[in-house]
This record gives C-alpha cells, structure tokens and sequence, in this order.
C-alpha cells in the first residue's frame, strides 16, 4: 500500500521537481512551463457541484492512450480511468492498491514524459554510474 507520502518523496527525489502549491501536485520545469506529471484526483462527487479532491487516487501521465490502455487492463483494481480522462494519456491510480515500488516505477515514467530530453538524458546517465 502506497501512501501521499510515499508520493511525494519518490516525486521530489527526480530531479527538477516541484511540488504544488495550491493542491497536491507534481510538475517538472520544460521549456519555461512547468508541466504536471502527478496530481491528485479531483473526484465529481455530485454532478450539479465542483469536483473534490480524493487523497486516496492519484492521477499520473503516461507516454499515450495506448500505454493507457494497457496499464489498466494489466490490473483494474489499480488503474482506472474515467470520462474526464478519455482522450487524455494518464491513468487513475488507487494508492492502496500499489506497492511502492509500483509507484516508482509510475512516478519515473510519468517524469519522463514531461521532463526535458536533455535532463532526462543526464538523469538516465547519472543512475548507470550509479550502480
């Protein structure tokens, strides 16, 4: 079982990351824009109100629908998605249903898809030295 904390030190070890201010969310720096890879569902609760943020799922970016795609149907008691999300590369994640090394694995590729090229590749090298 994964928690929001184990969310949060896995998202802020990779490098450039910022963590939201006004919600709990996760973005890298790309070309001046700060660019989401981990946030918090915002759950529509009662369709005639605002959405409310739900701590116990978290959204995450994936490469595209196809990657999608796949990770829900590997396991649908974890990822999930809804219509909110059709058409959109990210999965919806039940934090109590992963493991936390599942969630690093998620985290890391969601990073990748929105981190620059160049800071991907230094951060690719740095883990080969590493080992």
């Amino acid at each position: 079982m994964a928690t929001q904390a184990d969310v949060r030190r896995i998202a802020l070890s990779l490098p450039e990351t910022e963590e939201g201010k006004d919600r709990f969310a996760f973005s890298v720096l790309n070309k001046g824009k700060s660019k989401g890879f981990a946030w918090v569902w915002m759950e529509r609760t009662d369709p005639k109100k605002p959405r409310v943020a739900n701590p116990g799922v978290l959204a995450v970016r994936v490469a595209n629908n196809a990657q999608k795609d796949l990770i829900i149907a590997s396991d649908s008691t974890k990822f999930f998605t809804e219509p909110h999300y059709n058409g959109f590369p990210a999965v919806l994640v039940r934090l109590k249903a992963v493991t936390v090394a599942d969630l690093k694995v998620l985290l890391a590729e969601a990073w990748r898809c929105q981190a620059p090229a160049a800071l991907v590749n230094i951060h690719a090298a740095g883990r080969k030295t590493k080992r």
